[in-house]
């Protein structure tokens, strides 16, 4: 991340004397008078008129496989649409689909990044169902829509001369329902971004934090029996009932601030007439407290433990995966100071786009998405939403198909305003 310039010192020096009569404004780079533009005004047209083509290849990705770690047919089809395009894309060694569109040199390096990937088995009927502006399939709003917005965006860019200092790098990203794993491979094998930019997530809604994300599975083990010599006999049923129970009993602050812990999976036994000699379950627990996550994660192992001692099986722990947290609320006041969460939230209220909840947050200092690796690496990161969905992770998933137009105008007005810098204007009206 480069400095902020000057004028963001001077403008929150200002702002100081204020703050026992009323909130400091937070730093923005959104400037209305960018609509007037001669060359957003024709993208944000063009974007209009072409919307009926984008919904069409939106359900046309949605109709193609995806499942997590098998996202090779989507990511062909990204990786050709780049080509088409004429940026250079490659694929590196976890399948993420990788093109960057060069700057003239001097500015910030935008990173767009959406997951190709669903949670749903390449089997799954995945045929979009419409009725009225509600597109119905599997893995249509998490996260294919934002996609389809990446895509438009580049095109229109293209078709506009959209010109920036920086180098935008967009990526389609994958397996980040397995863990961010794609997302967290390309930061970690590559020169670190300016601004990290994730269509995911809450529409209307502007997350700048990170949940972290510890998977854990818990394997109780025994030496099994036949149902007629099992009366009496140690058995890993018993303990992982046991354990579940004890583990629901937990007491602790719920989110943003808390955590939340989820036991996503039971397995275990192969025929009726036999003591199981392994079963296990699944922990998935989030919190965007670095402290507390810890601590509750190590009560968990320490709880489950005491239980497989006192029914007297085996216990075996597996560490799925460990994404860190990004911090509370309070402790991420830097990262919502930066200009890039507050133009967000400023160009959402310029087109339009709301949480569509009286009083909910504008911003929000949480998240789980391919932007929490960025978080956690203290780059300006945030997820901005690609269409207005419901049921993500459900058979029943739905999204309306209007809202991924001012979605993705919202993804081309954030890269258009940095595409120079990180600038900081005065706001056009104090922010609580």
């Amino acid at each position: 991340m480069r400095p902020l310039s000057v004028a963001l010192s001077a403008l929150l020096l200002a702002a100081a004397p204020l703050a026992a009569q009323q909130p400091a404004p937070y730093p923005t780079s959104w400037d209305p008078t960018l609509l007037e533009r001669a060359d957003v005004k024709s993208a944000m047209a063009m974007l209009e008129k072409n919307f009926p083509q984008q919904l069409e290849e939106w359900v046309r990705l949605t109709e193609m496989p995806g499942k997590s770690g098998q996202e090779q047919a989507r990511g062909a089809y990204v990786k050709a649409a780049f080509e088409k395009e004429g940026l250079k894309p490659t694929v590196d060694s976890i399948g993420n689909v990788v093109a960057v569109r060069k700057g003239t040199g001097g500015g910030p390096t935008i990173v767009i990044m959406a997951h190709m990937d669903v949670v749903f088995p390449n089997d799954t009927p995945r045929k979009v169902r419409r009725s009225g502006d509600t597109l119905f399939a599997p893995g249509v709003g998490d996260n294919t829509a934002s996609v389809a917005n990446m895509l438009a965006t580049l095109r229109t860019m293209n078709a506009t001369r959209f010109a920036s200092k920086g180098d935008i790098i967009f990526i389609g990203t994958t397996q980040e329902e397995l863990g961010l794993k794609g997302a967290e491979y390309w930061l970690r094998t590559n020169p670190r971004p300016d601004l990290l930019i994730v269509p995911d997530g809450a529409f209307g809604s502007v997350a700048y934090g990170a949940l972290g994300i510890y998977w854990t599975k818990y394997v109780f083990t025994g030496p099994g029996a036949h149902t007629l010599a099992s009366r009496g006999r140690p058995t890993p049923v018993r303990a992982v009932a046991a354990a579940i129970d004890r583990l629901y009993q937990l007491q602790f602050p719920a989110l943003p601030d808390g955590a939340v812990m989820n036991i996503g999976q039971i397995h275990g036994g192969n025929i009726f007439n036999a003591v199981p000699q392994e079963l296990y379950f699944t922990v998935d627990l989030r919190s965007s407290d670095p402290v507390l996550l810890d601590s509750l994660d190590r009560t968990i192992t320490r709880v489950t433990q005491e239980v497989a001692t006192e029914y007297k099986v085996g216990l075996r722990v597996e560490i799925e995966q460990k994404n860190q947290a990004g911090g509370t609320e309070k402790q991420l006041a830097g990262a919502r100071a930066h200009p890039l969460v507050q133009t967000a939230v400023d160009i959402n209220r310029a087109l339009g786009i709301s949480t569509g909840m009286p009083g909910a947050m504008e911003a929000v200092a949480t998240g789980a998405t391919d932007a929490n690796p960025g978080v956690v690496r203290k780059i300006p990161s945030i997820a901005i939403g690609g269409s207005k969905a419901n049921g993500a992770h459900q058979l029943t998933e739905y999204a309306l198909a209007s809202t991924a137009l001012p979605s993705t105008k919202l993804l081309y007005l954030l890269t258009a305003t940095f595409a120079d810098g990180v600038k900081v204007v005065p706001p056009a009206k104090i922010v609580p």
